[in-house]
């Protein structure tokens, strides 16, 4: 039937949701699986909340999601704390938790101080204000306790699915997914995270005939050791265990793209990325083992003299910087063509230089700069690489790069215009 003029348009409704299907729509474009171009990706981590108190370089989120936007990202992966969204062992709801700070070091990411924090209500504000600011929403989780005193979900069977199941479905009784990308259900899987039911799991699988006589019911397969590198027990178990968690929580949220995110410590030819959304391998110059200074500058011992390392460093840098380079261009090709393999997007939203860094009279980041600029371009030259960082430092609480405003704003744009 037609409609005459200055008929009243009602917009069809989805089925179920009691939304528009222009809406729905929308909302489905945002997955990062559809990006047709790259998003500038800042990880913001559980700093966006653990440092969101007076004095705390997130204690205005206004100001520093502006600042971020001028900067020129567009997205940000943010830990969506789940393991404080979801109730306890027994069912019951805490609304506010305790991050205890037990030494005054100053924390790279995370607290500096002892503060408190109430996830869900810090949740229902955040992310309202990253949409009202164009930033784009890449769901996380380090899984860790922080100071707190939650125990059990950590140690609980089953812990990890049913803290994401609780929080995305507050997040969607909220209205508040329509600007998440993706979820990536395990920081650096399955080794880098808080989770330590998975981790004990592992460790038992360490030795396969002590598990077998350990565990006469398990249903163990016979491997071959001549086609399986490292130890295919774990391998098996960590594969099946987050293509699990997967698969159940696509079943019930079949709008949002999840994965693990992974890094150097996993091969790419021993994880099933069958069911993955997408690839986020996190990858530095660090990780080829051979770059002297990192480990010394990784510990914040202050009676080090950094400036001499850090020279003894670039005197490194600077006659291998070849042999790097194209050792970082064979790593992110690797990467991109996992991606294709399994028909995925892939990113990084944590490298490219050193893993830790920062501010010191005697140090610069000159360094992690000019590491950035190199990979990004050898990130782009893949067209799969839909979401790519800077470096791990984008955060308010690194002044001597977030505050070198012009640098952020020549990358980024790059990155955006592929």
């Amino acid at each position: 039937m037609s409609l005459g003029s200055g008929a009243l348009m009602i917009p069809e409704i989805a089925r179920g949701t009691g939304r528009p299907l222009q809406q729905i729509r929308e909302s489905n474009s945002t997955k990062v699986s559809g990006l047709k171009n790259p998003l500038a990706i800042a990880m913001w981590d559980y700093s966006w909340i653990l440092r969101h108190h007076r004095y705390g370089e997130f204690e205005d989120w206004d100001r520093v999601l502006d600042e971020l936007s001028q900067r020129g990202y567009n997205a940000i992966r943010m830990d969506a704390m789940p393991q404080f969204v979801a109730a306890d062992s027994d069912g019951e709801l805490e609304s506010t938790f305790k991050s205890t700070r037990k030494e005054w070091r100053p924390a790279l990411w995370g607290n500096d101080y002892t503060m408190s924090f109430n996830p869900r209500e810090a949740l229902s504000e955040f992310l309202p204000k990253c949409k009202k600011y164009g930033i784009k929403v890449g769901l996380a989780t380090w899984f860790m306790p922080h100071g707190t005193g939650r125990k059990d979900i950590f140690m609980e069977e089953g812990g990890l699915l049913r803290a994401w199941d609780e929080t995305l479905g507050f997040l969607q009784d909220k209205d508040l997914l329509d600007n998440v990308i993706y979820v990536d259900v395990l920081n650096e899987y399955p080794f880098w995270h808080g989770y330590d039911w998975l981790k004990n799991e592992l460790n038992k699988r360490s030795d396969i005939q002590q598990f077998k006589l350990d565990h006469p019911d398990a249903n163990v397969p016979d491997f071959d050791a001549r086609t399986m590198a490292g130890n295919p027990l774990k391998q098996k178990f960590y594969n099946d265990f987050i293509n699990n968690t997967i698969t159940t929580l696509k079943e019930k949220y079949s709008r949002l793209d999840f994965f693990a995110s992974l890094d150097s410590g996993m091969d790419l030819d021993r994880i099933d990325l069958s069911n993955f959304g997408a690839l986020d391998y996190h990858i530095w110059f660090a990780h080829t083992g051979e770059i002297p200074g990192l480990q010394e500058i990784s510990k914040r011992d202050l009676t080090l003299d950094l400036r001499t390392i850090q020279t003894n460093m670039l005197d490194y840098w600077k006659e291998h910087r070849n042999s790097l380079i194209e050792w970082m261009d064979g790593r992110i090709t690797a990467i991109s063509n996992a991606a294709a393999q399994n028909n995925i997007v892939c990113g990084n939203t944590e490298g490219w230089g050193p893993i830790f860094w920062f501010d010191h009279t005697e140090l610069d980041w000159l360094w992690v700069k000019e590491s950035a600029d190199i990979c990004v371009d050898l990130a782009l030259q893949h067209d799969n690489y839909k979401f790519i960082c800077t470096s791990n430092f984008t955060h308010p609480q690194f002044k001597g790069i977030w505050e070198d405003v012009k640098w952020h704003n020549q990358i980024t744009h790059r990155i955006k215009n592929g």
